[in-house]
């Protein structure tokens, strides 16, 4: 990332993309998404008798004058979807040390889903965890908002941080909630908080960054070592890489199915191994329209 710039090599990866709520919202901001009440946009849906208190204007009076009944046309409105991006900047996302392309990763993709939400009208923020503390840019619609984001990302990850509380930070702030994290923290109370947020009818999304080498260690390595304590070394042989692997793939899989009991969404992404555009259209997409 550029210091201070939006990184024009990401917004030009997701321009066109939409990125639709998962179920009706309940803003009275006008927006893009399909609101939980019937309006007067035009649209149409469908008819309903008129009931005291409707507004006449809503009366359709062509077919009043066929029928001599008196209906209401009705249609969806469309309100924002305030959104809020938590972004795990901890020594793990540190990886590969000669290319910390997790981080990479983790950045472009919070700025390329920050783009396509700020293009469908909704306000935007982030939240960036690191040692160094908590870094908020506040929800906005301006252009300026992926500026600020750029800014913010073009510091380096370090340090450990809890990522649960700048994310109940973030469900003030908003109704739809993205964190991109390898859930090497606190996991179990990301996805408490996730759980409660979503039952009050919000909106969650897990973003889940991997390394490649995390995934599929090389054959032959002697140590390894903990991105956060650089200093705890481990051998690895081929038992144990063995091991590793069914553990690590346990802990995926439980960790998906997580998110996905709570009603949130759960998106795997192994860094480098895609497309940005690509990566951006599998979290977008609704449950059922896209791979996870």
């Amino acid at each position: 990332m550029t210091a201070g710039v939006a990184d024009p090599a990401v917004l030009d990866a997701v321009r066109g993309l939409v990125w639709p709520a998962r179920r009706k919202t309940t803003s009275v901001l006008p927006g893009a998404h399909q609101a939980v009440t019937r309006g007067t946009s035009a649209e149409f849906v469908e008819y309903r008798p008129y009931r005291q208190g409707d507004d006449p204007g809503q009366i359709d009076w062509k077919l009043l004058g066929r029928t001599d009944r008196v209906y209401v046309r009705l249609s969806p409105e469309r309100a924002v979807l305030p959104t809020m991006l938590v972004l795990d900047a901890t020594a793990s996302m540190a990886f590969p040390p000669q290319t910390l392309l997790k981080w990479v990763t983790t950045a472009r993709i919070g700025l390329g889903l920050a783009a396509v939400a700020r293009h469908g009208g909704d306000p935007v923020g982030l939240v960036i965890v690191s040692g160094t503390g908590v870094h908020v840019v506040q929800p906005r619609t301006r252009r300026s908002v992926l500026d600020a984001m750029g800014h913010a990302l073009a510091s380096s990850p370090g340090g450990s941080g809890a990522l649960a509380p700048a994310l109940e930070l973030a469900m003030r702030l908003a109704a739809r909630v993205v964190v991109v994290s390898d859930f090497l923290g606190d996991a179990d109370e990301q996805l408490g908080r996730a759980r409660q947020f979503v039952a009050a009818g919000r909106e969650a999304h897990a973003v889940h960054v991997l390394a490649q080498e995390e995934v599929d260690p090389a054959r032959g390595l002697r140590l390894v070592a903990d991105p956060e304590r650089p200093d705890l070394r481990r051998p690895l042989p081929p038992a144990a890489r063995e091991e590793y692997l069914r553990r690590f793939e346990a802990w995926r899989t439980e960790l998906a199915r997580g998110w996905h009991s709570a009603g949130a969404g759960y998106t795997a992404v192994v860094a480098g191994a895609e497309p940005l555009r690509q990566t951006i259209r599998r979290i977008a997409a609704l449950p059922g329209r896209g791979g996870r």
